[in-house]
């Protein structure tokens, strides 16, 4: 390999190591009957200003980027849609989209059998896809880097009260740099 091919191979590599590799709910779900894997799902709208800057200040960091995709199955979700979602033996759609509105669309049905109202909402699940919790609002790199080791360590699995929330919440050290 030339020194060219080289230096293009490592500029891929740290080019990619910052992206999270995004899939889709239903390939999520598929990859996760083989190997069980936490998965998170980022819930936006194409009109939203704080999802953009969720994914540009946040998922685009290449510590938030790694951790989610070495230990979760990252979905990327459009809250007002037109994906067909398979889930828990029920099938979401959003039979009111309009492809031709710009803007705010309807609701996809998914988003409505999860509760989220608002965006953007990031949503956890667990190893055999069951819906753990929706964080909703926008989070710089250490508040996500909270969440994700939260969900993904399974420590929240022990937290029983809000104090026992607040007291994890003021031993939690963030490492990652924002």
């Amino acid at each position: 390999m030339g020194l060219r091919s080289l230096i293009l191979f490592f500029i891929g590599c740290s080019i990619s190591s910052a992206q999270v590799n995004w899939m889709t709910i239903n390939d999520a779900l598929a990859a996760q009957k083989s190997n069980p894997k936490k998965i998170i799902v980022d819930v936006y709208t194409t009109w939203c200003g704080p999802c953009k800057l969720l994914d540009k200040n946040t998922f685009e960091n290449p510590e938030v980027s790694a951790f989610i995709n070495a230990n979760y199955y990252p979905v990327k979700f459009n809250a007002e849609g037109k994906e067909l979602v398979n889930y828990n033996g029920n099938q979401f759609k959003n039979p009111q989209y309009d492809p031709n509105k710009k803007g705010r669309n309807a609701r996809h049905q998914f988003t409505a059998y999860l509760g989220i109202t608002g965006y953007p909402t990031v949503a956890f699940f667990d190893e055999n896809a069951n819906y753990l919790a929706p964080i909703v609002g926008y989070h710089n790199v250490q508040q996500m880097e909270f969440y994700l080791k939260l969900f993904a360590s399974g420590d929240y699995m022990n937290l029983k009260s809000q104090e026992d929330f607040a007291a994890y919440y003021k031993n939690f050290t963030a490492k990652f740099k924002g």
